[in-house]
């Protein structure tokens, strides 16, 4: 889309206008986009017209249309974080992030639905309801981010931005059958009124191939002040081509992360992923992986920041009250102790970095489940002791501080998405994004668009 803009042969106009069709045809089945912007997008798209005309490119999104997500602040849009409490919100500034989107000539479509705060891997709210997924309407999208996936499941927009704690950006992808990115910490600059320092909340790019997450990334990638964990790179890298030479390339294959329980529906889609790479030429190695430190780790830190961040809010729904609650519990001590587990980690990963260019897992544990379903309370016959537990196998990798992608993967034998995890070594993003490259031209399962039903009425 960005070429054809350049050569003329598209309008930014006429690229807004396709992607309000599709909304138009789709979005009532799976409820992604849940406010729309149709007449600020087309006012957009007719400057960016203009500003091609004369020869002026803004930046590597000019004239591509955009959703953010419902956490993201947008001026004088409505942005309700998923949260009854602000239904009818209204920021007066832009997030950061919104505001390099538009700053790279990138055009708002509207907001993707979200759960309350983004808190957990299922996206319902008591604002706007659940989203369903494209490929199956009665199963969920994943969350946080499982409006953003299924908008560009759908096509009703080419790039999404999300966000991912433990898993928000990286679960939708995979129940989509789309490519989201968790960047390094610090990768995508982010502010916080609350926990500045806090690295295990990241602002991602979300899309439907690694080219297109590149190409999200050169524009939202960079130092920006307002975070003391911004890289100081700017997103340049992104720009370069995504083909490497992949003969001398170390994998380690893991596939439960060291013990979790795994839907065998999902291992059997993973475990195929083994024999694709390998004919890519890739060395790969199964590993027997502890990960374990992680979970203490995550659970500590959440829970310490969502009774930092929600603490004072007077209305908030179960999982945000269950999270505050058990953040208010935790002790000085406690966080100590969390801090040596993730350090033990961080050099334990570090030796094995050495060893291994990338780390592949599943990206889920399970495959997409029922929309009614809160959260899966039961993986392969084990039971889940809380809404949490079913998304180890993303929030133990957040406690890595490195990249990690999701890729689509293929499907269970009931045309179910299922997508692979890849994870590099801390800062090299780039890197992912190459491996996912090369993974999804070999296997083309991106490619497999979801076969909605005809709208009724």
């Amino acid at each position: 889309m960005a070429a054809l803009l350049r050569a003329r042969e598209v309008s930014a106009i006429e690229l807004t206008q396709a992607c309000l069709r599709r909304i138009e045809e789709t979005n009532p089945q799976v409820n992604a986009i849940v406010t729309l912007t149709a007449e600020r997008a087309l006012d957009q798209a007719a400057r960016a017209d203009e500003d091609l005309a004369r020869g002026m490119v803004r930046g590597p999104l000019h004239g591509i249309p955009v959703a953010h997500k419902d956490l993201a602040d947008t001026a004088g849009v409505r942005t309700t974080y998923g949260s009854r409490a602000f239904a009818d919100h209204v920021p007066v500034e832009d997030d950061p992030l919104v505001r390099r989107i538009r700053e790279a000539g990138g055009i708002m479509l509207g907001k993707t639905n979200t759960p309350e705060f983004g808190t957990g891997s299922h996206t319902v709210n008591e604002v706007f309801g659940a989203t369903r997924n494209p490929y199956d309407l009665s199963k969920s999208a994943g969350g946080s981010s499982g409006g953003a996936a299924a908008a560009l499941a759908c096509r009703m927009v080419p790039l999404a931005d999300g966000s991912d704690m433990g898993g928000s950006l990286r679960n939708p992808a995979s129940f989509c059958n789309v490519a989201g990115l968790r960047p390094t910490p610090g990768r995508v600059p982010s502010k916080s009124p609350t926990a500045a320092w806090f690295t295990l909340s990241v602002a991602g790019a979300m899309a439907r191939t690694a080219g297109d997450l590149a190409l999200f990334m050169s524009a939202i990638a960079g130092f920006d002040p307002v975070s003391p964990l911004s890289i100081r790179e700017d997103g340049s890298a992104f720009a370069e081509p995504l083909d490497m030479d992949l003969t001398s390339v170390r994998v380690a294959f893991s596939p439960d992360l060291g013990g979790l329980p795994v839907d065998p529906r999902t291992a059997a889609a993973t475990a195929r992923a083994v024999e694709a790479l390998t004919g890519l030429g890739v060395k790969v190695e199964q590993v027997d992986l502890d990960l374990s430190d992680a979970e203490e780790a995550f659970r500590v830190y959440r829970s310490w920041h969502y009774a930092l961040t929600f603490g004072d809010f007077p209305e908030v729904g179960p999982n945000v009250a269950w999270n505050v609650k058990q953040g208010r519990k935790v002790t000085g001590a406690e966080l100590g102790r969390a801090e040596r587990l993730r350090t033990r980690l961080w050099h334990r990963m570090r030796r094995f970095f050495g060893r291994y260019d990338f780390l592949v897992a599943p990206v889920s544990q399970v495959p997409p489940f029922p929309v009614e379903q809160p959260y899966v309370t039961e993986v392969a016959g084990v039971e889940m002791p809380d809404y949490l537990a079913w998304m180890r196998s993303c929030y133990w990798i957040s406690v890595l501080h490195a990249p990690a992608m999701s890729v689509p993967c293929g499907f269970t034998s009931d045309g179910l998405p299922v997508g692979l995890q890849i994870v590099g070594r801390p800062w090299a993003d780039m890197d992912v994004l190459r491996l996912g490259h090369a993974f999804e031209q070999a296997t083309g399962f991106w490619r497999t668009a979801p076969r909605l039903p005809e709208p009724t009425g």
